[in-house]
């Protein structure tokens, strides 16, 4: 079994905000470079719903599937079959859970896991996925000190 990665790192917000911006605000933080065409302008979608879609759209309305949301449950935990500039049925599994930590922090831990299905490419693959998990977290992270200042004024 290939080990699944795991990343865990504390926002200073509730969960209920970090959940919030992490899925119906993806569209503010998801760099164009996470995605498969990277066009100017295009909108990065979550359906909040078991079985909702998680696709890029461009400009010119076209769409790319991302994803599937499997658990929807929030504030607390969030999972979903995962294949980005790949088959579906080559869909790995994306875990996050958001707990209180201290007072107006958040803990959010993610497990990315299924690579065993890609065989003698699994740790390449994942290793792949590592990279992009750390050019990806600062891009949310942002986001969520972007909005903690946004309303600390009002």
């Amino acid at each position: 079994m290939t080990t699944p990665l795991r990343m865990s790192f504390e926002v200073d917000c509730s969960a209920e905000h970090a959940f919030a911006v992490w899925t119906s605000g993806i569209d503010t933080w998801w760099p164009a470079d996470h995605t498969v065409t990277g066009e100017p302008g295009l909108s990065v979608v979550m359906q909040g719903e078991v079985g909702g879609r998680i696709y890029e759209r461009t400009q010119d309305g076209r769409e790319y599937e991302w994803g599937e949301v499997t658990v929807w449950d929030p504030p607390a935990r969030l999972v979903y079959q995962w294949h980005l500039r790949r088959d579906r049925a080559d869909a790995t599994e994306v875990e996050i859970q958001f707990a209180a930590a201290a007072p107006g922090k958040t803990r959010i831990d993610i497990e990315h896991r299924g690579w065993e299905r890609f065989g003698r490419v699994a740790g390449p693959w994942r290793d792949q996925n590592r990279a992009g998990w750390q050019t990806l977290l600062p891009h949310f992270a942002a986001a969520i000190t972007a909005e903690g200042k946004t309303h600390a004024g009002h």
